[in-house]
């Protein structure tokens, strides 16, 4: 059957990226929230009242932000905040992360009032990983994989006794040996605790405390070898490995060495670890580009962009957390929280990078959508502007301007790393199930509009579909 010989709700014309390859004068047709065929323009189209002329914009599937900090500060953002910056910046699934204040999720009764209260909040699709207390380990897994969880985080580093503990590796021995049995992913901040603490002592009595002191003082060894345990550790449980949040080269390569042995590891870098450097931005903003591995040098950011090039890195995401500027503005780097926002810029700053470095925009289409819905096993559902799938999408167009957090409108707080940067592309319209959710420089998008997605929920989605 030719493509005319069916009619669609709307068709959108446009420059059509996929993650392998970008159609230049291509199309994509939907009906019933979903997707029901992508081509060039050049073909027969099907029937349609809705024709939609984007052609000079990009059309891009929507963004999955794999990692996602929505309440790590009581009282200061939540998901009716989070999602706002996600659908303003083309967002439209986050994965949120299980370390709120106050609440470690790491049981299913935790687990499942985060669910309900978010359900009330999101404007985008959202999932949700669940993590383990110290003292419990591994007996609520399979429970909060039964409730929905999209995986399990874990740190090999101790931020905070309760909200963000250190799981020794003797723990995260059982709970992967637990989780490959799900057949979920453990996703792990990769930083070696002792090295970090015992560094941190030694600055400190040295008096060296100001933004030279993150990077001293979490080293790239710190992380690296931390990253090797995870990867071992899968290894020998057949666990679906990932490190969360990789800043340098090495880490990428370690990551390749196992996936070429055999292994199913996976690796995720970070916004900021691709658009900001010690030298050039840590030195100026200090504690607001605080981040945890640190902000490198400008040769590990390079080295990075080479790796996506390539396609050994997996995932690019935020790690949004949206603190306060009281938490972030002390001259003494040791005060300062870890973390910044990134939401609202993860697809168009993104773009900009690889502009700059004549790389093509297909690479980011599959670290930020397809490789992500994989990732968590939700591609048949999400991910791609595929048929049958839904009809997430994003239309960008170029158009330079200087970003503000604080005139755009979508952000809790006021400020960004990325504040004063010029930004090359914008979101115009961002799609959620095949309803505008963005467009003309506002979100439409009510909270509860987005729905809860998990691996639990997949067949689900195709029986409806």
């Amino acid at each position: 059957m030719s493509l005319n010989d069916f009619a669609c709700e709307k068709i959108i014309l446009g420059t059509v990226v996929l993650s392998d390859k970008i159609i230049e004068d291509g199309f994509v047709a939907i009906s019933n929230g979903l997707v029901v065929a992508v081509g060039e323009r050049g073909q027969s189209l099907p029937q349609t009242n809705d024709l939609i002329d984007y052609r000079g914009s990009y059309i891009f599937p929507g963004a999955i932000d794999a990692q996602v900090h929505s309440r790590s500060q009581k009282g200061n953002e939540d998901f009716i905040w989070s999602t706002k910056a996600a659908a303003a910046g083309g967002v439209t699934t986050i994965v949120d992360m299980p370390y709120d204040a106050g609440r470690l999720i790491c049981n299913e009764e935790l687990f499942n009032l985060k669910r309900k209260e978010a359900e009330e909040q999101v404007r985008v699709d959202f999932a949700l990983y669940g993590t383990v207390h110290p003292e419990e380990g591994k007996q609520h897994l399979e429970a909060m994989a039964q409730a929905g969880a999209i995986g399990f985080k874990f740190s090999s580093f101790g931020t905070d006794a309760q909200r963000f503990p250190r799981i020794a590796p003797h723990m995260l021995y059982e709970c992967f040996s637990e989780i490959a049995k799900l057949g979920l992913i453990a996703g792990v901040h990769n930083e070696n605790d002792e090295s970090v603490k015992y560094l941190i002592e030694k600055l400190k009595q040295e008096n060296i405390t100001d933004y030279r002191a993150h990077n001293l003082s979490r080293p790239r060894y710190t992380e690296n070898i931390a990253s090797a345990e995870v990867y071992e550790l899968g290894a020998e449980t057949g666990c679906r490995a990932h490190i969360v949040h990789c800043s340098n080269g090495r880490g990428i390569e370690l990551c390749k060495s196992y996936r070429d042995l055999g292994y199913d590891v996976t690796v995720e870098t970070c916004l900021h670890y691709l658009t900001l450097s010690e030298e050039e931005d840590v030195a100026r903003l200090v504690g607001k580009a605080k981040i945890n591995p640190p902000v490198r040098q400008k040769a590990e950011r390079e080295a990075l962009w080479q790796h996506l090039e390539k396609g050994n890195i997996t995932v690019l995401s935020t790690d949004h957390v949206s603190w306060s500027l009281e938490r972030k503005n002390s001259a003494n780097m040791f005060e300062n929280a870890s973390g910044a926002s990134g939401l609202e810029l993860l697809v168009t700053l993104a773009l900009t990078g690889a502009e700059q470095r004549n790389i093509a925009f297909h690479h980011l289409a599959k670290v930020l959508s397809y490789n992500a819905a994989r990732l968590f096993r939700l591609d048949n559902c999400k991910g791609a502007l595929e048929s049958g799938k839904d009809a997430d999408l994003i239309i960008i167009k170029r158009d330079p301007y200087i970003y503000s957090a604080a005139e755009s409108g979508n952000n809790f707080s006021p400020w960004s790393p990325y504040d004063g940067r010029e930004i090359y592309y914008r979101v115009e319209r961002t799609m959620l199930r095949g309803e505008w959710i963005y467009a003309d420089n506002a979100v439409t998008a009510e909270p509860g509009n987005g729905q809860f997605v998990s691996p639990h929920c997949r067949r689900e989605v195709a029986e409806k579909c």
